[in-house]
């Protein structure tokens, strides 16, 4: 069982606890939030609130998440948009809003469930029931490439890669604010907040090396398009990195800025591009995917604005 607790200042006032939490708790979604709701495992000022109640500044909101129940991760007829598929892997290009594997209190519409239904019995078993040929995994609200293994070999084929930074994964972002230079490396250790668990930060206590290579692609009024290379793979590691230096991603709900210039929900952040070592031929492959259209339409409202 796991619980958190949000104090609210102003800036979340007004807004529905259903949208809140499933905005600033990571791999839940919206409906598995109300659930918590109704089943009492939210309260706000130590009181049962539906899942309509709008949020007061100062409001004290405990969440818990009890712990999963014995489950096995079931197949559904959800439509995957595959970039490439053959007997070793599947490389899928993830819509914004969807979350990577099952977790408690969302155990549906998620990435794996539609694996399932795609590949049959075809995954790798590494990971267990709930995250079946997962190999790495971007965040709900990111769109963009995902490699997939469905066997074991390729799993640790493709694992020793990502483990050496020989994996190559490039992203594209819109950040708040004009990054000065052209071009850059921010190297900043990560790891858990140490009062907000689901949170990441630049410490070093207890974290791990990270290292973000940016480049400018075009300048807004007010925000910057830039595009970054992992080094290595951290989690949330481009939205903390940006966040560190004082851009933090647009739309980020966790480390962005409250109010910014032009609304938009879920950070702008889209995995354009991997590239690895096939594990079975052992040829370099790579695959790219167009920004999706949440994406372009943010630049072209940025784009009128400036």
């Amino acid at each position: 069982m796991e619980k958190l607790n949000f104090i609210i200042d102003n800036d979340f006032s007004a807004i529905r606890i259903d949208k809140f939490l499933s905005d600033n708790i990571d791999d839940i979604t919206r409906s598995a939030v109300v659930s918590l709701i109704e089943k009492d495992n939210v309260k706000v000022n130590e009181k049962a609130v539906s899942k309509n109640y709008k949020l007061k500044a100062g409001d004290s909101v405990d969440v818990i998440i009890p712990d999963p129940v014995e489950y096995e991760a079931k197949a559904e007829n959800i439509p995957l948009d595959i970039i490439f598929e053959d007997d070793d892997l599947i490389v899928v290009n993830k819509p914004k809003g969807m979350v990577v594997h099952p977790a408690a209190g969302n155990y549906e519409g998620t990435l794996v469930n539609a694996l399932l239904y795609h590949c049959k019995d075809n995954l790798s078993g590494i990971n267990g029931v709930l995250r079946p040929g997962i190999v790495h995994r971007i965040d709900k609200n990111t769109s963009g490439l995902l490699i997939v293994a469905k066997n074991d070999n390729s799993h640790r084929f493709l694992a020793e890669q990502i483990k050496e930074h020989s994996f190559t994964r490039e992203y594209q972002a819109v950040v708040v604010g004009n990054i000065k230079d052209d071009k850059g490396t921010i190297n900043a250790p990560i790891g858990r907040h140490h009062i907000d668990r689901k949170r990441m930060t630049v410490t070093e206590r207890n974290s791990k090396n990270a290292v973000t290579h940016y480049e400018v692609i075009a300048r807004y009024k007010g925000y910057t398009h830039i595009k970054c290379i992992l080094e290595t793979g951290r989690t949330h590691q481009i939205r903390v990195h940006m966040a560190y230096i004082g851009h933090p991603v647009a739309g980020d709900d966790v480390y962005g800025v409250k109010k910014e210039k032009v609304n938009f929900t879920g950070q702008c952040l889209h995995a354009g591009k991997i590239g690895f070592i096939h594990p079975f031929t052992k040829e370099y492959m790579e695959f790219s995917a167009e920004l999706p259209e949440y994406f372009k339409e943010f630049l072209l409202k940025l784009n009128r604005m400036s």
